[in-house]
């Protein structure tokens, strides 16, 4: 080969070109805005128009908002400042930022129990919503955050919630007793429990007959409405009048009965357990305990508290209790059991045809009336009952929509393995079906949370019942609108965008397809 082959260029290229960059039309934010804004002539109509919208909204808002003032101490003074120019009166929001946080009610020098029950709030949420990436022991702190949190929101003895942990507590260790007991020996509890549950049914019947009587003499018969709802409980009472002692042999027969079984008489024992000693132990030893080692805060009722905490505890307090309810009732409704599919679907039906102003009402009114004279029933715990009623009876529709789009071959996959019903519901059923209903569960939950507002309606002063009552009806702040309605929305977006966020997160970290 001669010298001048070997330097002649190779006809091949031995190394590659660098990739040249995409055009500046097919890359980053030009390309986004191309293809979604500007993508044909309709598309580009109705981008220069919401830009219209848009541009005007912050022509309007920006002055206003950049202009307002945060130092006054009424209305008048805010105009006084502004003189005739456009601008926000913030001041209010400095001068109720309590009442709009805590209520009017609320002892100021308690701030600080609210405040931390809520950063131990989240901190308790944590270990539950991200139990993924936290070790499981940590759930033991949200397991006992209850406790805690109504012993810093109502105050009172410390004791009192430890006694209710302990009572739970000793309720599981009764629920293992009884079922790791042989036949023999679960048949002699069985008998004492059916004779005990039995009695104690028809006693309640009983009472409860004798309430219902009350309540129909105190309707009246005034108008046709009250005297159809007369007669009405006249025949509920009646009826229990005459089966309140059936029932009771019927329900000890039947705890009795199902002795070799073991899981009627192990659930009805726990609860008459947890029952009794909530009935006759907590509140003595409690108050003992007390008297040895005084640990307490000053008591603060019901009637108390407001603004945007009382919305946070209902919201809190209700979707925790109305997800279980409402699972229980799905999968009620999709029992084989007519008795039981029957109970779930009228409740269900009813509830859900009845506006959540119509419960709170009775919640305030009627409930009382259905537990035992005396008994005080706290008006938050009568809300807290009725939201959780109306918010279950949608999840309930829910996750039965979650399971009924399971596929057929997922219930024939766990009778395969030879699970029973429980077994196959905890470990196959459940898990799919909840994760399907993941958006329409967390849908419902920022429904009922927005839905906390209503029970202004019924003297209960929320961040919304404190500004339209002792905010607007101050003479300081008289007509005031816009500023606290956007305090008010600010926090609920805030709330609602985050379990927004972590729902779709949730969603994510659950995808198990192949997409």
């Amino acid at each position: 080969m001669s010298d001048t082959q070997a330097q002649t260029v190779a006809f091949v290229r031995e190394t590659e070109i660098p990739p040249s960059p995409p055009p500046i039309r097919e890359a980053g934010a030009v390309k986004w805005v191309r293809e979604n804004l500007f993508s044909g002539w309709f598309n580009t109509i109705m981008t220069l128009v919401a830009l219209y919208i848009i541009l005007r909204i912050v022509i309007g808002v920006f002055p206003w908002f950049f202009n307002g003032v945060w130092d006054a101490g009424s209305i008048r003074e805010c105009r006084d400042i502004l003189e005739g120019a456009t601008g926000a009166c913030f001041a209010v929001l400095v001068d109720r930022w309590d009442h709009l946080l805590f209520g009017f009610n609320y002892p100021q020098d308690a701030y600080w129990r609210p405040t931390l029950a809520f950063v131990l709030l989240i901190l308790a949420a944590v270990p539950a919503l991200f139990y993924m990436y936290v070790p499981s022991k940590f759930l033991i702190g949200t397991a006992l955050y209850p406790f805690l949190a109504y012993w810093l929101l109502w105050g009172g003895t410390l004791w009192l919630p430890i006694a209710v942990l302990a009572a739970i507590i000793l309720t599981g260790v009764v629920f293992r007793l009884v079922e790791s007991m042989t036949v023999s020996t679960r048949t002699i509890v069985a008998g004492i429990v059916g004779l005990v549950a039995g009695v104690g049914l028809a006693y309640l019947l009983y009472l409860g007959a004798k309430e219902l009587w009350f309540i129909s003499t105190s309707i009246g018969t005034g108008g046709a409405f009250a005297g159809l709802m007369s007669l009405v409980f006249k025949a509920f009472s009646i009826f229990t009048y005459v089966f309140f002692i059936p029932m009771g042999i019927f329900v000890g027969y039947a705890i009795y009965q199902s002795a070799s079984d073991g899981g009627l008489v192990t659930l009805v024992t726990s609860l008459l357990a947890i029952a009794l000693m909530m009935l006759y132990a907590v509140g003595p030893v409690s108050g003992v305990l007390n008297g040895i080692i005084p640990i307490e805060l000053a008591a603060v009722e019901s009637r108390q508290m407001g603004g945007f905490m009382l919305c946070m505890m209902l919201g809190a307090v209700c979707v925790s209790l109305s997800i279980p309810l409402g699972i229980v009732l799905a999968l009620g409704r999709q029992s084989s059991m007519p008795l039981i599919k029957g109970v779930c679907i009228v409740f269900i039906e009813f509830v859900r045809g009845v506006p959540l102003i119509t419960l709170l009402f009775v919640a305030n009114v009627m409930l009382a009336y259905f537990f035992p004279p005396g008994s005080g029933l706290d008006l938050f715990l009568r809300v807290v009952i009725m939201i959780t009623m109306f918010s279950a009876a949608y999840i309930a529709e829910v996750i039965r929509g979650g399971l009924a789009a399971l596929p057929k071959g997922q219930y024939e996959a766990a009778d395969s393995l030879g699970l029973n019903y429980a077994q196959a519901t905890r470990l196959i059923i459940l898990p799919q079906a909840l994760k399907i209903s993941i958006p329409g569960i967390v849908n419902v939950a920022v429904g009922l949370f927005k839905d906390t507002t209503l029970v202004s309606v019924i003297s209960m002063f929320d961040i919304v019942g404190m500004i339209r009552g002792p905010i607007q009806q101050s003479t300081d702040w008289i007509s005031i609108y816009w500023e606290p309605y956007l305090f008010a929305a600010t926090c609920f977006f805030i709330v609602c965008y985050s379990i927004s966020q972590y729902s779709q997160w949730l969603e994510r970290q659950l995808q198990t397809d192949h997409h």
